[in-house]
């Protein structure tokens, strides 16, 4: 046994999704500094999140076929061009409105497959590392918030300090040393190379290997009503991260440090929560947890920040709102990996994906278009409204009893089975 692996791809998700929460505040206060446009930060962010789907729906077999390990350097090495690429053009003076768009695209549509490549992993990491695959998860997502915490506070005094420019310069650092370690370590290790080396490629093969993932998705009301609920909160997020916060943030919270710190308030109490739940949760029934851990992460915050104008209100609820949210992925994710085959994990949650982040671009775009057209306030009553609602179905609907704990599968079917299979649709970043 080796924990050298696990460690790694630990090491990697968190200095790449660190740097990613620079993009997630640099870019949306790029754009209002340059522009002073919130609906040319919705096209952004429509543009940013637009191939994000497409690369999830046809990444699954692609991952299989290149390997987990090759797929995940790559995508962090070609995110490090887009990103770095966008503060040098701007300091030479060529960057064009097109060309941001087109740059953030190309992000897109590489950066879900490489954060594929290493969930999928995590099983086979859990094992070499002497760990079960639910502490795993826990730890797993429990790093990732706290990446993000950091890189908020980080991304928030830069800004303030350097520009986002600069911040931009430093998340293309991030991708490059994640990718460096994910190459280096993650060497030798037989899951995260290619899986099916012998076969012929073929449209016909490629579609076939697609249409497992996609049979799995619709042979079960669990994992359809999960998909569909996460796919409507994470373009209600989108909204949120890419317009709301920030045009919010920069009209009555203070600027961009201010708005830092709250996602990073929000990342902190989400670790705590993962942590919290990996060493206690698994006591309760994970269907109540969840329900109540969605409601409690989703609409509040968006009703109090339409009604203050201050920080510490909004403050106090993003700590309980994070605290929620920290929940949510320990719980989708292990259940995942308790249904799905190994065979099929990466297509299966290349369909899943795909479906979770099908409103993500239209978030962004309807959130600019909103706050243009009836003001931040209003736009943000909607989007607070849609999510209540959205996050009402797993109190409503009988199909989310197929949450609570199951055997893990360790088969490996030629074909898909019957039986139900989930996959772990994670909530967006917020």
């Amino acid at each position: 046994m080796s924990r050298r692996p696990f460690v790694a791809v630990l090491a990697a998700n968190t200095i790449s999704i660190a740097g990613s929460s620079l993009t997630l505040i640099g870019v949306p206060w790029f754009v209002l500094q340059t522009t002073g446009s919130a609906g040319r930060a919705g096209i952004v962010a429509f543009c940013a999140t637009l191939p994000v789907v497409v690369a999830a729906l046809v990444g699954g077999p692609v991952i299989d076929r290149l390997g987990r390990r090759r797929v995940s350097a790559a995508s962090d090495l070609i995110c490090a061009l887009t990103v770095g690429a966008i503060p040098l053009l701007h300091y030479a003076g060529l960057l064009e409105f097109w060309m941001l768009c087109a740059l953030m695209a190309v992000g897109g549509l590489v950066h879900t497959p490489g954060m594929t490549a290493r969930y999928v992993l995590l099983p086979h990491l859990a094992e070499h590392a002497g760990t079960s695959v639910a502490r795993a998860a826990s730890l797993y997502d429990a790093v990732s918030r706290g990446a993000r915490m950091i890189g908020a506070a980080l991304a928030g005094v830069l800004i303030t300090t350097l520009g986002a420019g600069s911040v931009l310069v430093l998340d293309a650092a991030t991708f490059g040393i994640s990718a460096l370690l994910v190459a280096a370590f993650l060497r030798g290790v037989p899951a995260a190379e290619p899986q099916r080396a012998a076969a012929k490629v073929s449209l016909a093969g490629y579609r076939a290997e697609l249409g497992e993932g996609w049979r799995f998705l619709t042979r079960t009301p669990l994992l359809l009503g999960i998909t569909a609920m996460v796919m409507m909160t994470n373009g209600i997020d989108q909204g949120w991260s890419s317009v709301l916060l920030p045009v919010h943030g920069r009209e009555a919270l203070g600027g961009a440090t201010t708005l830092g710190l709250m996602i990073s308030l929000f990342g902190g109490f989400a670790l705590l929560g993962a942590l919290l739940y990996g060493a206690w949760g698994a006591r309760f029934p994970r269907r109540t947890v969840f329900a109540a851990a969605f409601l409690i992460c989703g609409a509040p915050r968006y009703f109090v920040a339409a009604f203050t104008d201050t920080p510490l209100p909004l403050a106090v609820t993003m700590a309980l709102s994070g605290l929620g949210a920290g929940v949510l992925n320990p719980i989708l994710t292990t259940v995942m990996l308790e249904k799905v085959p190994e065979a099929l994990r990466s297509r299966v949650a290349g369909v899943t994906t795909a479906g979770c982040e099908l409103t993500m671009p239209l978030g962004g775009l309807a959130a600019g278009l909103l706050v243009d057209g009836f003001g931040v306030t209003r736009a943000l009553l909607v989007f607070g409204g849609l999510y209540l609602l959205t996050t009402l179905s797993p109190v409503v609907f009988p199909a989310w009893r197929g949450l609570e704990a199951a055997e893990v599968s360790r088969t490996e079917p030629t074909r898909p089975s019957a039986e139900p299979a989930e996959r772990s649709p994670h909530p967006s970043a917020r």
